[in-house]
């Protein structure tokens, strides 16, 4: 049996429908993530309460199981189709993110500089004192201003995806799994630092490093990648996840609690995040702060059945379900609050911050509902012309009948 004929039938063993709890939670980390972001004091209290687990992470994870799960299914077996697929889907991604641009790179940008916003003109201070080149680095995804550093990311873990799938299929995914761990580990010896100055010296574009995004993305990709390997596993019905049982569990639940405390400062003077340093860094997924993700994830498998409960409901089905329009969206009322902030206040206070927070997610719904509609007037339609051909078959075979 060659190469291909292998991958499709593993790949064809992939007939899991769509688990709308995925999407419930994934609308749940959405809503964690828009109440971060928005400028009111609702970031403080939602900003990591749970240890060092960002609604970013979740989000990130989530995207990467769902993508292995629906378009392995999609491709039906065909390498080709799921290339296809994946990058028509980056396609998309890219397309929001240069809408996205447009309105930072105009709008916001002229009011940071004709009404003097701080906060606006710390988010876009690299495209204002250097126009063309931050245009053309974003649009090549180096140049990637805060806020707006996920959608590059994302766009590009889906053009590497389809090539990953294949490597899992072919090689298994203990290859692919290792490999992933062992790009996180050269990123925490610089591997970001190595290839930037690469690509700068290939682009004759003088980015520096701190404008390319937070993210390190040779860190992250090993969330993406362990999303994708989940995801896959458990649609094969074999979830790696389901190793972490009795004494695992215990260990996981004391971890997730340490880490908390650590977050806190409940743990005495020694044991603080600053203490910690760089093992707990957010954008590089130091190595405590993988630990802490890890332990977290055994903890939330274990207690699946009351969490799938608990999100399983609106509103977080349907903003899950639409959550690229959803997340591109909340960056707008976020640039709405970002423009309300005058001097150095960072924060909206009393009716300021009630009316955005409620303006902010009426509209999440709104655009979410509409989106929502819109793929099942879509999903009816194709109901429609396939029932159409199978009723045509037998009237074509009818008719042959009767020349015959």
């Amino acid at each position: 049996m060659n190469v291909r004929t292998s991958s499709s039938a593993i790949l064809h063993k992939i007939a899991m429908p769509r688990r709308p709890e995925l999407d419930a939670l994934r609308g749940l980390f959405l809503v964690w993530m828009t109440l971060t972001h928005l400028p009111t004091r609702m970031s403080d209290v939602v900003n990591t309460p749970f240890g060092f687990v960002s609604s970013a992470d979740g989000f990130v994870f989530l995207s990467a199981m769902l993508v292995s799960q629906i378009y392995l299914r999609q491709a039906a077996g065909d390498h080709e189709v799921l290339r296809q697929k994946l990058w028509r889907r980056a396609a998309r991604v890219y397309v929001y993110h240069v809408m996205l641009l447009v309105v930072a790179f105009t709008v916001i940008a002229a009011i940071a500089v004709t009404k003097h916003r701080v906060a606006l003109t710390n988010l876009l201070d690299f495209y204002i004192a250097h126009p063309v080149v931050a245009i053309v680095g974003s649009l090549l995804l180096i140049y990637c201003p805060p806020l707006l550093d996920i959608l590059p990311m994302y766009v590009i873990f889906l053009l590497m995806s389809p090539f990953v799938l294949y490597t899992a299929m072919k090689r298994g995914w203990t290859v692919v799994v290792c490999g992933s761990w062992l790009v996180w580990l050269a990123a925490q010896f610089g591997l970001r630092v190595f290839v930037h100055n690469i690509v700068v010296k290939v682009t004759h574009l003088p980015i520096p490093l701190q404008e390319t995004g937070a993210f390190d993305l040779f860190s992250w990709q090993w969330i993406w990648i362990s999303g994708m390997w989940i995801g896959a596993r458990s649609a094969e019905g074999h979830n790696p996840l389901s190793r972490i049982r009795g004494g695992w569990v215990v260990l996981c639940g004391t971890l997730c609690l340490f880490f908390i405390g650590v977050r806190h400062a409940w743990l005495g003077p020694y044991l603080t995040t600053e203490h910690f340093g760089y093992t707990l860094d957010k954008w590089r997924i130091g190595p405590l702060r993988m630990v802490n993700l890890v332990a977290c994830a055994g903890v939330v498998y274990w207690v699946r059945g009351p969490l799938k409960k608990l999100v399983s409901r609106e509103p977080f089905l349907t903003l899950g379900a639409a959550s690229m329009e959803v997340f591109c969206t909340h960056l707008l009322f976020v640039f709405v609050g970002l423009a309300l902030l005058y001097n150095e206040v960072p924060q909206l206070h009393g009716i300021y911050a009630m009316i955005l927070l409620t303006a902010t997610f009426a509209g999440l719904i709104f655009v979410a509902s509409r989106q929502v509609q819109k793929k099942q007037a879509e999903r009816r339609a194709r109901k429609a012309l396939e029932l159409k051909g199978v009723a045509a078959v037998p009237e074509e075979t009818k008719a042959l009948a009767t020349r015959s």
